[in-house]
């Protein structure tokens, strides 16, 4: 049977070796964990739970199934490049364990799109169910942001059930400076045309964006064809309290230490978008108490990556399962007619 993650022996590797370890204990796992019914139709996607994993950890779609069995309602591989490449030089993945949090400057490390595709095709041809979604990305030689992502959109299409457009990592040189109107804009039309129409086109924003600069794309988002805005990806501030001594190397830093920064971004979107486009809540998320806090703050998914590091393989379940026990009443409440329903409710309706 599949180990507990982490595990006294995993957390003794090197954290890029504990990881590449993790996956292939996925690739044997005979869990197939079925929480409690939970149903979303949520941001263009349909899902067993609202609670997904996040990109990052299966960058190459080598462990859909094993991760499907954990108990998610989505996974979300990548992100992935058009063409190969071997991302930044190691060591790029920093264990925070005294923060329970992770910083990472892999910088795209991917096997390319024609292998995620293969990979995703023969998972489909051998019967694989749910909900799976494509984080989009662009090689860091590359000077046509849109056609990379878009040449990574036609490589997946009519095996992915979501495509996200990450604009938001801060491990490729100029990704960021993506994160405006016009450029947007001009990406996701881009992938729009080359999708199949059933599938659901999500963008990732990071958190590092100013006040000023959330108003501007949210309200910008609410009316382009997307159906889900990702908020948010990692953050390259460092919040005061962080113990580790790995806290000043470079790169992304997610998990605990990022909640109020992730969740403060997530409020500013929802209502830049007057509520217009779903939002899908991650960083930070730990537990069902998190997830229920951001769902109340406008999201309609959750989703986590560096969770499953420290809460180890049963968090999905967990979560999921509590989530749904937390949320019966409210899906047989009846509120009179005109008072407002929390958002965790709506998620629970649909």
């Amino acid at each position: 049977m599949l180990p507990l993650l982490p595990s006294r022996l995993l957390h003794l590797l090197p954290p890029e070796k504990a990881h590449n370890a993790a996956l292939r204990l996925l690739r044997f796992s005979p869990l197939s964990l079925r929480p409690p019914a939970l149903p979303v139709r949520r941001a263009g996607i349909e899902a067993d739970n609202p609670v997904g994993l996040a990109a990052g950890f299966d960058r190459h779609g080598e462990v859909v199934r094993g991760l499907l069995g954990l108990g998610f309602g989505f996974v979300e591989i990548g992100g992935v490049t058009p063409r190969p490449q071997p991302g930044n030089p190691q060591p790029r993945l920093f264990r925070l364990a005294a923060d329970r949090a992770i910083i990472n400057r892999m910088g795209f490390y991917s096997h390319g799109a024609d292998a995620v595709a293969r990979r995703l095709e023969r998972y489909r041809n051998r019967g694989g169910q749910g909900t799976v979604g494509v984080n989009l990305a662009k090689n860091k030689t590359s000077d046509d942001a849109a056609g990379d992502y878009a040449a990574v959109a036609r490589s997946v299409a009519g095996l992915a059930d979501f495509v996200t457009v990450n604009v938001s990592s801060p491990n490729t040189p100029g990704l960021r400076a993506l994160q405006t109107e016009g450029e947007l804009r001009r990406i996701v039309e881009r992938v729009r045309n080359v999708s199949p129409s059933g599938a659901a086109l999500w963008v990732k924003l990071c958190p590092d964006l100013g006040k000023a600069e959330r108003a501007v794309l949210g309200r910008a988002l609410a009316t382009m064809p997307v159906d889900g805005v990702v908020v948010s990806n990692t953050t390259v501030s460092r919040p005061a309290g962080l113990r580790s001594p790995e806290r000043d190397e470079q790169g992304g830093l997610s998990g605990r230490p990022i909640k109020a920064l992730a969740t403060e971004a997530l409020r500013d979107i929802q209502a830049a978008s007057d509520g217009k486009v779903d939002l899908i809540g991650v960083g930070g998320i730990e537990n069902a108490e998190d997830a229920r806090d951001r769902l109340e703050a406008g999201a309609s998914l959750v989703q986590f990556n560096t969770a499953l590091i420290y809460g180890g393989s049963l968090l999905p379940y967990r979560m999921a399962r509590e989530l749904a026990r937390s949320m019966e009443p409210a899906r047989s409440a009846r509120p009179e007619a005109g008072a407002p329903v929390p958002a965790y409710s709506s998620v629970a309706q649909q």
